[in-house]
């Protein structure tokens, strides 16, 4: 999902040369050749001595982990389930020492198991996480036995260098190995980035594809990540770098991994759809097939060859098992795992050893939770422990008290109670005049990455926000600017909340206190956004005035679709986003009288 990306703090090392990344090892323990096969149509041959024509090839994928090694808190750890009487159920969900636990166990009778990823397995992680650059979330994928992952817009948070430090290990180049004795060992599995080259040479970035063979069973994996992604990450963080269309990019690289006899191919593709509804077991195929889902993964999915045999997908956060026709107008696999590690797709790949090719017919796939009702993994809860040891001194200081949830991530309203909280700290700690003069802030949704969640994470105490928790919320220490912008550049800026690329997925930006105005959504486009209703303090916004304004330094540099706030002049950088969050907490909230969740009266909406 869009997010501020995280400030680009990698050192300038020369890139790891990635074209020569290791393939995927040997997976599970070798098996009798035939083992636990079903055999289908012609040439079953159990009990001849013969291997059977078919043999199912089990698919585990999850995508967007997002470094949540532990549980996410509150509302951002549920997914919702509705059962056959209308009503909906809330399943807490989620945790590394979970989906390790999930994973094995679907594992368990699959000789021929793959387990894929759909990309943004770091980046805008929890602190656990974040602190140590996501070595932490690397050696667990390490251990739940990742086989492939396609790279997502937040692996280039911290540029290249670092993504290919993720891939290859070695230590931090600015802070160093992180335990003593040991050294980062980096991703046993491969990063796939068909879409991405390096300007000076045109050569891809990292490997575009790679074959997982087992007993003679042959599946490709390409993945791509979104070719928008330097709009939704910092210009440091995708620097000499060009990213390509997506169904250009995985056809080029199907017709050669057909050229070389590999026949069944899936697409690992960070980019999703949004489902009609928000329930994981919602069934996107009805009336008709993938008639339940829209966004970009539907015109991508159509335009893919049909020598694509299924679609692993991700970015949008959204849980879906659809069939999208491919160009020949047959059904074929599309789905994403929400996120978080709160579900797994479990797919049956029908293996023809004949053809070397996938029987797309016999292909099923649903999503499973993550439930935490099932035993930990024994050696998650190690890693989690090592770490939090590590991480304690920085995240457990408390910032601030809170009366009760403020929801951030997950609200689904356009004005979020967090949104408002994290705008107007902004704008306070920048208002002074040696501060940058700010009148109004401006905050993306996608940068908000949690709720702030009154129950206690650890030994704090209920209502108590510690540094980790404050850091989970806002994970990407942007630093703030503070620009010149015209009341016509603002409007035009609000506008484009809804329109451009913004129309058909809207970005309501989170708005400081004082700002108003309608959004009407039953019209369309920059309509939507009632011009003559802006005002700030109660007054209409004149376009001819200039505006002192605050964002991120994300925003400020036009992200997510807002090219207006791009445009801004007489810039003043000033703190980071983090600091100035913890610094309102601290100065509005005691234990005797906590931050209360804040009205949403900024945003008027018509539906």
């Amino acid at each position: 999902m869009s997010a501020t990306p995280q400030k680009n703090r990698a050192s300038r090392r020369v890139l790891a040369a990635a074209a020569g990344l290791v393939t995927v090892g040997a997976l599970v323990a070798a098996m009798p050749a035939g083992a636990h096969d079903r055999g289908h149509g012609h040439g079953g041959g159990h009990g001849h001595g013969h291997k059977p024509r078919t043999v199912d090839v089990q698919l585990l994928s999850f995508n967007d982990l997002h470094g949540n090694l532990e549980p996410p808190a509150g509302s951002a750890g549920n997914v919702s389930k509705t059962h056959p009487d209308g009503t909906v159920e809330s399943i807490p969900a989620g945790g590394v020492e979970y989906l390790a636990t999930s994973l094995r166990t679907a594992r368990k009778g699959n000789p021929y198991s793959v387990t894929a990823a759909g990309g943004d397995m770091v980046g805008a992680s929890p602190l656990l996480s974040g602190l140590f650059h996501d070595e932490p979330t690397i050696e667990a994928l390490n251990k739940l036995d990742l086989d492939v992952t396609a790279v997502g817009n937040h692996e280039f948070d911290e540029g290249a260098t670092e993504l290919a430090r993720l891939q290859n290990g070695g230590c931090h180049p600015v802070e160093g190995c992180y335990e003593k004795g040991k050294k980062f060992k980096g991703a046993d599995f491969p990063y796939l980035a068909a879409n991405v080259t390096k300007e000076k040479t045109g050569k891809p970035l990292l490997k575009p594809y790679t074959v997982w063979k087992k007993k003679g069973v042959k599946i490709g994996f390409i993945g791509v990540t979104l070719e928008g992604t330097p709009d939704i990450v910092t210009a440091n963080g995708v620097k000499g770098l060009k990213f390509h269309d997506e169904v250009e990019t995985i056809n080029k690289y199907a017709r050669e991994l057909d050229r070389k006899g590999v026949k069944s191919i899936v697409a690992l593709i960070h980019e999703g759809g949004a489902p009609a509804s928000t329930s994981y077991n919602y069934e996107c195929d009805s009336p008709g097939a993938g008639d339940g889902i829209s966004g970009p993964i539907v015109d991508i999915a159509k335009g893919i060859t049909p020598k694509v045999d299924a679609l692993v997908t991700g970015h949008t956060h959204q849980a879906y098992v659809c069939t999208v026709p491919d160009p020949s107008g047959k059904p074929r696999m599309v789905t994403s795992a929400s996120s978080f590690g709160k579900l797994y797709t479990d797919t049956t790949l029908t293996y023809d050893r004949r053809t070397n090719d996938i029987v797309r017919t016999s292909v099923k796939s649903a999503n499973h939770v993550v439930t935490r009702d099932q035993p930990k993994a024994p050696d998650m809860t190690r890693l989690i422990d090592r770490w939090n040891k590590l991480a304690a001194p920085i995240a457990s200081k408390p910032q601030g008290w809170i009366s009760a949830d403020i929801n951030g991530r997950g609200s689904t309203a356009p004005e979020k109670p967090l949104g408002n909280v994290i705008a107007d700290a902004q704008l306070e700690g920048l208002a002074p005049a040696d501060k940058g003069g700010a009148e109004v802030a401006f905050m993306n949704p996608g940068g908000i990455r949690a709720d702030l969640v009154h129950k206690a994470s650890g030994s704090e105490g209920d209502g108590v926000v510690t540094y980790g928790e404050a850091f989970t919320v806002q994970p990407f220490t942007n630093m703030m600017n503070v620009v010149d912008l015209t009341g016509a550049q603002l409007v035009t800026a609000l506008q484009q909340q809804v329109s451009g690329p913004n129309e058909a997925s809207p970005k309501i930006l989170q708005v400081s206190r004082g700002l108003t105005y309608t959004l009407d959504l039953t019209k369309s486009g920059a309509d939507r956004v009632v011009a003559d209703t802006i005002k700030l303090n109660g007054e209409a916004i004149d376009p001819a005035r200039t505006y002192r304004v605050a964002m991120n330094e994300f925003l400020a540099g036009g992200g997510d679709g807002f090219p207006a706030l791009g445009q801004g002049t007489n810039k003043l950088v000033g703190a980071s986003d983090l600091d100035l969050f913890n610094a309102y907490l601290a100065a509005h909230s005691t234990a005797t009288a906590p931050l209360a969740p804040p009205a949403t009266d900024r945003i008027t909406v018509i539906q």
